[in-house]
């Protein structure tokens, strides 16, 4: 049996629900304002999380990564685009007020120390690993010693990076999600079955974090067992930004939740016992020729 971890209170593991995060990332634009669209529409598509991204830009990139040439809305280095895109005290700060009036969970993948320390004063549920820091063994060291649940993506990763990886975080209450690092990704890419592959050889709970265009693998996914799906939102997936064109728009996202949530009652809750209900007794009643 796996673990059940608990996020911000709900049960994350053994059970038919699923935990569903709406990753906002940095699809936001730097702007204030759309980050809380992007929330309301994740409270009103009844997500049970939204998800932030956060780094210190001068500490994750080096001098020579922010000087490169590239245009943006920002100015005309790599530099102005990151730092653009980065939230920062206010803005977090609007945004935990804002998701507690709303009552939704929020936190965020942190990419270097400073930034673990910055979301730790919010109290977060839990912390995030993406999959670009799964090998960067300080950072899962410093997140381990903050005592919250962990979700940990193993996207472009090896199973020898990803072992490594769970044994630094064993004294965690950890999920594990499968992930395919490409944006898009393509359906026949997604390899849904290294979900049974986690699953055999973890003893805790599986997740799946996708970056695919449409919803079915994500519903699907959870009928392999994730307990928990994660997939990046947007109010317009032909706007500019790196994460927009994987990310689901208002409908595509209440399709999928609205699919996860009528698995559990389409499979039955009685475990597959053989049993007739009340309604069918009646008809029963009504067609049965004999016996």
């Amino acid at each position: 049996m796996r673990n059940i971890v608990k996020v911000g209170g709900k049960g994350v593991g053994d059970n038919q629900d699923c935990f569903i995060i709406a990753e906002i990332g940095i699809n936001h634009n730097g702007d204030i304002a759309i980050a809380k669209k992007l929330i309301d529409m994740a409270v009103e598509a009844g997500c049970d999380a939204v998800k932030f991204q956060k780094r210190t830009i001068d500490i994750v990139y080096t001098k020579e990564e922010l000087e490169k040439p590239r245009e943006s809305v920002f100015g005309n280095t790599n530099g102005d685009l990151k730092r653009g895109l980065e939230f920062g005290q206010k803005e977090y700060d609007e945004i935990d007020f804002y998701c507690k009036k709303n009552n939704i969970l929020w936190f965020a993948s942190c990419w270097d120390l400073d930034s673990v320390d910055f979301i730790e004063q919010y109290s977060p549920p839990c912390h995030k690993i993406a999959s670009a820091c799964l090998t960067d063994i300080e950072l899962l060291q410093y997140i381990e010693s903050k005592n919250r649940p962990v979700i940990l993506s193993t996207g472009m990763s090896t199973e020898e990076e990803i072992e490594r990886a769970v044994n630094v975080l064993k004294n965690t209450e950890l999920i594990l999600l499968h992930c395919y690092s490409v944006y898009p990704a393509k359906d026949y890419e997604l390899n849904l079955e290294r979900i049974n592959t986690l699953r055999n050889k973890y003893n805790y709970p599986i997740g799946y974090s996708g970056h695919e265009v449409g919803v079915f693998p994500s519903v699907f996914a959870f009928t392999m067992g994730a307990c928990l799906i994660e997939r990046h939102i947007t109010l317009d997936r032909s706007i500019w930004g790196s994460d927009q064109a994987a990310s689901l728009e208002r409908k595509g996202l209440e399709m999928m939740i609205n699919n996860i949530r009528s698995i559990p009652d389409l499979k039955g809750r009685s475990g597959g016992k053989i049993l007739i209900s009340e309604a069918e007794e009646a008809v029963k009643k009504k067609l049965r020729r004999k016996g």
